[in-house]
């Protein structure tokens, strides 16, 4: 399984209980487009974190909306599990809250040339049991990621490593078989995680489970993972970053999967933090308590996927004219109530990253039009000739007003273009087969998912839309040419060149249609503050900086 596809887990586990009662007439017959939002999100509100706690405090506790499948990094690509291990186990780099990223476990990183990294490990380091960091473990963590027969969740990181090899006392090397621009990005997030082997073999299985535990070196220590109820952290005393030592002694993590049950439990105290993943209904439930309400720059985006390589909308024009005709404010507005940010491509602000490459990227995201246009759209199809006799058919999740109240304004527009488009309903124990299973998603045309990348770097979504992606399923290759170039390119200004060109492709195909960009939701109560706001926070130590409040 690749490194994208459990990221779509959460998505299913959260849409299902994130839509449990919509406010401001957002109801389940799509939502009143007249009412007013409960929010004015914008690009420009978005913040990376909160202000420090200052004052140590005993416990915070923090809900998942699922329990974690496993706290090895290896099979931690999903929501909950990141959450949990960006404090446990970290990298030789480590994405920071701005999004940049800097050396971690690792003192300092060269590439002597265009398919070498040369990682020299920070001495002193400790994992918890008090023995040292050392060279063998860094080689072990990633070298069992490398090679077809891995069953690592972020393969695609991993696909050109051709060897990771001890080449000093505190030195690894990396050799890649061609050069690859997403490698030492991708080693920033869970994928560069490094664990004890010595744990990590004597546990063999169960490694990252409740009964074997996890052995790393970050700010927060395993203590214990009671199924079905919590999993517990203590503070890491001997943490090297003297910068991020936590404040808080113990971390316990809660699964409170439904959101009225959470957001009262926020409301109580009985919980003091959660990270939401879908713009909540309980959210207006919250501005009236004495949670605060943060919203962070984000990866995570809402998106419309064609599946299948035949019917209506397997033609790029029909989706062309379809995208052309959604009012993605009315999607911001009656479905996310305010908080999602309209959008006209996949990879918005977050993924710019800096200098010149952010600033080509920035000119190519402008050229882009969010306005929805009902008489162009019906152009493009009478002048593309498309056969439109079939209905398209989207799958919507059971119990999930967002899926719903989306696919209703497609319709909408759909039917004001000439297109039927009709829904099917999954049950939310069934929807997360869709992503897996093409027997389950015989009969259906497209979905609704959320989605994210891991670096600021575009280039990290859109090798999705490479033929080999476990998650192209349609096999969309007019981009092909470009992604490879963009990934081969280690120059970021010329990588972004490649990268735009294939997102203008993207965009002409539509393989994928963007329904918005999604900020980081953070509640924090009002006893701490210090969390990691933005998308970082699924692999940096997010919970180090929290602390009590005056």
């Amino acid at each position: 399984m690749s490194k994208r596809s459990l990221a779509f887990l959460g998505a299913v586990a959260v849409s299902a209980v994130a839509v449990t009662g919509c406010s401001s007439g957002a109801g389940s017959t799509g939502g009143d487009a007249t009412a007013k939002p409960l929010f004015d999100v914008s690009s420009a509100d978005l913040i990376d974190t909160t202000p420090a706690g200052t004052k140590p405090v005993d416990k915070v506790t923090w809900n998942l909306p699922y329990e974690p499948m496993s706290l090895d990094p290896m099979f931690s690509f999903n929501y909950a599990e990141n959450t949990v291990d960006s404090n446990t186990c970290e990298g030789l780099t480590r994405i920071t809250p701005d999004l940049s990223i800097e050396n971690a476990l690792a003192e300092s990183v060269t590439a002597p040339d265009d398919k070498t990294y040369v990682y020299t490990i920070r001495e002193g380091v400790q994992f918890w049991d008090g023995t040292p960091l050392t060279a063998d473990d860094v080689v072990y963590s990633l070298g069992r990621q490398v090679g077809a027969e891995s069953s690592t969740y972020w393969s695609d990181y991993f696909t050109n490593v051709a060897s990771v090899e001890k080449t000093g006392d505190r030195e690894v090397t990396v050799n890649l078989s061609q050069p690859d621009a997403l490698f030492e990005q991708g080693m920033s997030s869970a994928a560069g995680a490094i664990v004890q082997q010595a744990a990590a073999e004597a546990a063999g299985e169960t490694f990252g489970t409740p009964q074997g535990g996890i052995m790393c070196t970050g700010p927060f220590k395993f203590d214990s993972w009671e199924p079905g109820k919590s999993i517990n952290l203590v503070k890491n005393e001997n943490y090297w970053d003297k910068n991020l030592v936590p404040k808080v002694e113990k971390l316990s993590f809660s699964f409170i999967a439904d959101e009225s049950t959470a957001v009262n439990a926020l409301r109580s105290g009985d919980v003091d933090g959660q990270f939401f993943y879908l713009p909540p209904a309980g959210l207006g439930q919250l501005q009236d308590s004495d949670a605060t309400i943060s919203f962070g720059k984000s990866y995570i985006f809402w998106s419309l996927r064609a599946i299948q390589q035949t019917g209506t909308f397997s033609q790029p024009e029909v989706r062309q004219a379809l995208l052309t005709a959604i009012d993605s404010e009315a999607i911001s507005d009656v479905v996310f109530q305010g908080v999602s940010i309209p959008s006209a491509v996949l990879t918005g602000p977050a993924y710019f990253g800096e200098g010149e490459a952010a600033k080509k990227f920035e000119e190519a995201f402008k050229s882009f039009e969010v306005q929805p246009d009902i008489e162009q759209a019906k152009k493009i199809l009478a002048d593309s000739g498309a056969d439109i006799s079939q209905p398209i058919v989207l799958g919507v999740q059971g119990s999930s007003a967002v899926h719903e109240q989306t696919a209703n304004l497609i319709q909408a527009a759909g039917q004001a273009i000439g297109l039927t488009i009709e829904t099917k309903v999954i049950p939310v124990e069934q929807f997360g087969n869709v992503y897996f299973d093409p027997k389950a998603r015989e009969g259906l045309d497209g979905f609704f998912t959320t989605y994210y990348g891991n670096v600021s770097d575009p280039l990290d979504v859109y090798t999705t839309f490479t033929p080999e992606s476990t998650n192209n399923f349609i096999k969309y290759d007019g981009a092909a040419d470009e992604l490879k170039a963009a990934r081969a390119e280690l120059d970021p200004v010329k990588r972004a060149e490649h990268t735009i060109a294939a997102q203008a492709n993207v965009m002409r195909d539509l393989p994928w249609l963007p329904m918005g960009d999604l900020p980081v939701i953070l509640v924090q109560n009002n006893k701490i503050s210090g969390a990691t706001a933005s998308s970082a926070y699924l692999g940096y130590p997010w919970a180090a900086t929290i602390g009590g409040v005056e």
